[in-house]
């Protein structure tokens, strides 16, 4: 699991803090879990357990407790994994609740008491806000033209840090990010269209295509979905709206990921 472009190692812990957004994938087979405390709770059962409030920090952090506590920890978590998905039953009693919940809760207790932190240094840090302003950028002004140069100076970086954040935040490159959102985006337009009513053309201006003519290859390239017979023929009258002075105009001026006729599936993404 890649978790803030590091590669999270077997046992390590990332301790998150309150209401954090962050980028987060896997590059193949993973396991992981998730447990959540209230602050409060976290101090709280810190204070019980351990003798010292642990309190949430201000930036999360990647934390690498003593071996045999993680080995503890994990233990308790895929018990109480097990229980739920084979005696769900069980599970309902208010006592067996808890004491697995107890159980749990001290093992990670213990874990935050004999930890390390892994470096978090100010260069990550700065990748890090880099990339959720990246986010809210996209959030903004993905249904327009994006072009590298105007994205960079909204986010406040060099054309090389930004390649080289979305390389490790999330294994593709800014231009492919782009284009996957954008194809997520109208992915949701067309589920939740009226079938009697909708214009693929129409969502997929919407969504930041220009290049009408590729777009449905590229949908299904990526999606493994064909578009319906008249969503299709919507996108037929696309094709030849496309040829008027103002549509071809839209697409001669190519921003970032308006070209989407180059893509094809790439193993591992986990996009948020």
């Amino acid at each position: 699991m890649i978790w803030g472009g590091v590669e999270l190692q077997p046992g390590e812990i990332v301790l998150h803090s309150s209401a954090e957004r962050f980028h987060q994938r896997t590059a193949g087979a993973c396991s992981w879990g998730l447990i959540g405390l209230a602050p409060a709770q976290l101090e709280r059962y810190s204070e019980a357990v351990v003798g010292k409030a642990v309190r949430a920090p201000s930036a999360a952090r990647i934390l690498r407790p003593a071996a045999r506590n993680s080995a503890r920890l994990l233990r308790r978590h895929a018990q109480a994994c097990r229980l739920a998905e084979t005696r769900p039953k069980m599970l309902a009693h208010p006592e067996v609740a808890r004491a697995l919940e107890q159980s749990i809760i001290h093992a990670l207790m213990t874990c935050l008491q004999t930890t390390r932190a892994a470096g978090n240094g100010l260069a990550r840090q700065h990748h890090r806000r880099a990339m959720i302003r990246f986010e809210e950028v996209l959030a903004e002004q993905l249904s327009q033209p994006l072009r590298m140069q105007q994205l960079c100076e909204q986010i406040g970086v060099g054309e090389r840090t930004l390649r080289s954040c979305c390389a490790a935040f999330l294994g593709v490159s800014p231009t492919r990010y782009v284009l996957l959102r954008r194809l997520k985006q109208a992915r949701i337009a067309l589920r939740e269209a009226d079938p009697a009513a909708a214009s693929v053309a129409e969502i997929a201006c919407a969504c930041g295509f220009t290049e009408l003519g590729r777009f449905a290859g590229v949908y299904i390239a990526l999606s493994g979905k064909h578009l319906q017979p008249r969503c299709a023929a919507c996108l037929g009258r696309g094709r030849a709206a496309q040829n008027s002075p103002n549509l071809h105009s839209r697409g001669k001026n190519r921003g970032l990921g308006s070209r989407s006729g180059h893509a094809s599936p790439e193993p591992g993404r986990n996009h948020g």
